[in-house]
């Protein structure tokens, strides 16, 4: 690997950080407007206008059977991990679901094991461990409550789980092989097609509020555009296993935000969970360094000559 690979790995890290940020800070607005419109019903207006501005940018590009194949495939994960995640919703508690959606940072490592042959770093894997506790903490520890048997709400939000831990496993490499701006404009597209078909079967709910197309325009925007845009870059430059830590925190980013309205106070569980997600990031990012630091010491002291 050659020295700029840490440098471009830790830039990744850097943006993938700032977009789980933006992501956990529009938690609240998207709540906020789910109220007034269906879930369907917005994820097509927000994907469909993330669509319409990266094909501005890209249309030219968009072609080939093997691109638009790619960003479909990206698209169609990306759709069952929202549309499993707001049916499941239904039928179980929001402390159950953010708790089994936030497993998808456990199913990386061995996705990536057996799609792409890596065995994720040490450090990243107690950096996972260390997540997971986290995750489990904010969503209520031992008083969460987990029925002997799987309900339908639990098996639902399990699929969102394993979509969006494929979509973070696949999406890395498909950035690296096709350029990131047409491949994620079919993606968003895929997903506002689908959304819409749903409505067809499901029929649309709207009250046009400002309050929801305000909603509409930041994470159509930023939250879609630029952010799954710059998701597609940073995950070509480093490991899924580190991208999905970096996720794990957009939960601790968006219970920040609400505490910041005013809308809830952290207590001690909120503090412990958080607190352990940002230790496994912590513990991912300089545990790997240590890790390379150790292998080069012990390697110059394997070559160091003999006595004469």
């Amino acid at each position: 690997m050659s020295s700029a690979a840490p440098i471009e790995a830790r830039r990744a890290d850097a943006v993938l950080l700032c977009i789980t940020a933006f992501w956990g800070v529009t938690f609240v607005t998207v709540k906020d407007a789910v109220v007034l419109a269906d879930p369907f019903t917005f994820l097509a207006l927000r994907f469909c206008l993330g669509a319409i501005l990266l094909t501005l940018v890209a249309w030219r590009a968009m072609r080939g059977a093997a691109l638009v194949g790619a960003g479909a495939g990206l698209g169609v994960l990306l759709f069952v991990g929202f549309a499993a995640q707001t049916s499941g919703l239904q039928f179980t508690t929001p402390s159950r679901s953010a708790f089994l959606t936030g497993l998808s940072v456990l199913l990386v490592p061995f996705l990536s094991i057996a799609i792409h042959r890596r065995r994720p770093a040490p450090a990243s894997l107690v950096g996972v461990a260390f997540a997971v506790c986290g995750l489990w903490a904010l969503a209520g520890g031992t008083s969460f409550g987990m029925p002997k048997g799987l309900g339908k709400g639990e098996q639902l939000t399990l699929l969102c789980a394993l979509a969006f831990a494929l979509h973070i496993t696949l999406i890395g490499k498909l950035a690296q092989k096709y350029s990131p701006a047409p491949l994620v404009a079919v993606q968003l597209w895929t997903v506002a097609l689908l959304a819409l078909l749903t409505l067809l079967a499901l029929g649309p709910r709207l009250q046009a509020t400002p309050t929801v197309w305000r909603a509409v325009l930041i994470t159509g925007h930023g939250g879609s555009a630029v952010a799954i845009l710059l998701q597609a870059w940073a995950q070509a430059r480093t490991t899924a296993v580190r991208a999905a830590l970096v996720y794990a925190l957009e939960p601790v980013f968006a219970s920040a935000y609400s505490v910041a309205l005013g809308r809830e106070q952290l207590g001690l569980r909120e503090l412990a969970g958080g607190g352990l997600i940002i230790l496994g990031v912590i513990a991912s990012e300089l545990g790997a360094q240590g890790w390379t630091w150790a292998r080069r010491v012990l390697g110059r002291q394997g070559r160091r000559p003999g006595p004469v």
